[in-house]
């Protein structure tokens, strides 16, 4: 079993990199300097010290995550060694339901009056809903 310091000072690329948040340590630097990461809630660069209990909110494809670190790793480990690393604060994503499209057989011809109405108002209830939204 590896063991995981919580003492001493990580950078935070290398620690985002260890854990697993990205693929390669430069995907990681390139992001803090995009300004997509924040520790304790400001922007800052690859190379500022990570500790423990540091608060680091990650933007990565669209979503916000929010990590606390729990244990320092400066070289990369495997999957279920580094979740043991930071805990998991991000909210559930909201699920969105998307409703499937009507599909015509092929050869069937042109649609007729009733289901171009039909195919119309399933369209204008998608859209409907999604302007509740």
């Amino acid at each position: 079993m590896v063991e995981i310091p919580t003492s001493g000072k990580v950078r935070l690329d290398a620690w985002l990199w260890s854990v697993r948040i990205y693929k390669t340590r430069s995907s990681a630097t390139a992001a803090c300097r995009a300004g997509h990461v924040r520790l304790n809630g400001d922007p800052v660069k690859a190379s500022q010290t990570v500790v423990a209990g540091d608060r680091i909110r990650v933007r990565k494809d669209g979503f916000d995550r929010d990590l606390e670190v729990t244990g320092l790793l400066s070289k990369r480990v495997s999957a279920p060694v580094a979740t043991k690393c930071y805990l998991d604060h991000t909210p559930p994503r909201e699920r969105v339901i998307i409703p499937q499209v009507p599909v015509r057989e092929r050869g069937a011809g042109r649609p007729t009056k009733k289901d171009r109405r039909e195919m119309d108002r399933l369209r204008t209830s998608w859209q409907g809903s999604d302007t509740e939204l």
